[in-house]
């Protein structure tokens, strides 16, 4: 079986990100294959823990996906902090051979080292265009995950369980591997709180992850941390702020002072956005003008709102309700076709991480959050049949059939993207609905 139908079968996506499935991404050729190890969102550590303690798999799954698009250059991208990480890998790359293939290139401890196209342009010197994706300028970027869920599924092991950090303000700080499905009460109840309802769920990292709603889901192939906070720290409360609120907020305070612009990491690889300008048009209401097209450049890194705004306006919140707006008309922005060519000034406005962390407010929350085994003892795993970019998978059992872990459970519709999922216990189906397939679990 070849990488891409291995990929296929064993349902493997992007790992922490929006969930595109691997196998379309890896149905390509490019000059470069890249391996996206900064991990730059804060408090995060699941990737750099990966790359440690799974690096010859990871390595093994990198150089196969390599070779299989003719990538002519393999290269790892992550922090030159993580000095004897480096040390290993590069030990760990000449130890199995692929030391004519596979380099490690060490990066800047700036956020958002890790933006697919930011890393593009830092390991490669390339830029992607307006509007376009990695493969356009021959790139291919994978995860520290997803390339190890490359290297299981080469194997034939199916996707069946994630790595996430639990961080924040709680007692034990920690990563971990999940079962998916796994309640997410379950992962929560490991970090020392005793009463939840003093505090408030990042999913995700802290500048690009959405509060939950509703703890009372179940892990998906795609979460990559938890992070708690009361409910009263600033973050939490930047976070809660609706969209009418930051609407009149912005409306009564924007002095156009053009720092979210110029702060703005697809600005300053030479990209047309300019959120001033977007917060201009929707200040004094111009529905027609060419700023509001331009949001759908915006990568969602939320520098502009969490660091960049002096007065702590809300420029991101406008641009997502825009790029909302524009996606119901159906409107998409047109490139320029003019080549971007980056900023000058961009060495000189990359913002360190330790000064994010400060702004934040999570210095004190900035520490290491170790592996860990753990024994999970939920009844019951809710396998979501939608976890990636794409149509939700198909269910193939019915209530009343025995699985057992990695047995697939749903097909990918014919004639769709999408993602197989597999159950992650042995089990009995319980329920099966549209959204999700209910596994009770038995030893």
């Amino acid at each position: 079986m070849d990488v891409v139908s291995a990929v296929r079968e064993a349902g493997v996506i992007g790992a922490g990100g929006a969930g595109f499935p691997t196998y379309v991404k890896l149905n390509a050729k490019a000059d470069y294959i890249l391996l996206n190890g900064a991990e730059c969102e804060p408090l995060l550590r699941v990737d750099q823990q990966l790359l440690g303690l799974f690096s010859t798999d990871i390595l093994e799954g990198f150089y196969a996906a390599g070779k299989h698009i003719g990538a002519e250059k393999a290269l790892i991208g992550i922090k030159k902090k993580h000095a004897a990480l480096i040390e290993k890998l590069r030990a760990d790359i000449q130890d199995m051979g692929y030391g004519d293939y596979i380099r490690v290139v060490p990066l800047k401890d700036v956020y958002p080292a890790g933006d697919e196209q930011v890393l593009v342009y830092e390991l490669t010197g390339r830029i992607v265009p307006e509007a376009s994706i990695p493969i356009q300028v021959g790139c291919v970027v994978v995860n520290a995950e997803t390339t190890l869920n490359i290297s299981h599924a080469l194997k034939g092991k199916p996707v069946t369980k994630t790595y996430l950090t639990l961080g924040g303000d709680i007692p034990h700080r920690m990563t971990l591997c999940v079962p998916v499905g796994t309640p997410v009460r379950e992962v929560l109840a490991l970090s020392g709180v005793s009463n939840l309802d003093d505090y408030a769920v990042i999913d995700g990292g802290p500048m690009m992850g959405s509060l939950m709603k509703n703890i009372d889901g179940a892990v998906t192939k795609r979460n990559k941390a938890f992070i708690l906070l009361q409910k009263e720290h600033p973050l939490i409360r930047r976070k809660a702020v609706s969209f009418e609120t930051a609407r009149i907020v912005n409306k009564a305070a924007c002095e156009q002072c053009r720092m979210c612009t110029d702060l703005c990491p697809r600005y300053l690889l030479g990209h047309s956005i300019e959120p001033h300008k977007i917060m201009r048009s929707y200040n004094y209401g111009l529905s027609g003008s060419t700023p509001q097209t331009v949001s759908q450049l915006c990568s969602g890194c939320n520098l502009c709102q969490m660091f960049s705004c002096p007065a702590g306006l809300y420029p991101k919140l406008m641009n997502d309700h825009n790029k909302a707006q524009l996606a119901v008309l159906k409107i998409k922005y047109q490139p320029t076709g003019v080549p971007p060519s980056v900023r000058a000034i961009r060495e000189f406005r990359q913002i360190p991480s330790q000064r994010l962390i400060a702004r934040l407010g999570l210095s004190d929350f900035d520490q290491p959050a170790p592996f860990r085994l753990e024994e999970w003892k939920s009844d019951r795993r809710t396998i979501l049949t939608s976890q990636h970019i794409g149509a939700p998978a198909v269910p193939t059992v019915k209530v009343g059939d025995l699985v057992v872990s990695g047995q697939r459970i749903g097909e990918i519709p014919e004639g769709s993207i999408g993602a197989a999922i597999h159950a992650s216990c042995n089990g009995e189906v319980v329920d099966v609905r549209q959204d999700a397939i209910v596994i009770e679990v038995r030893k």
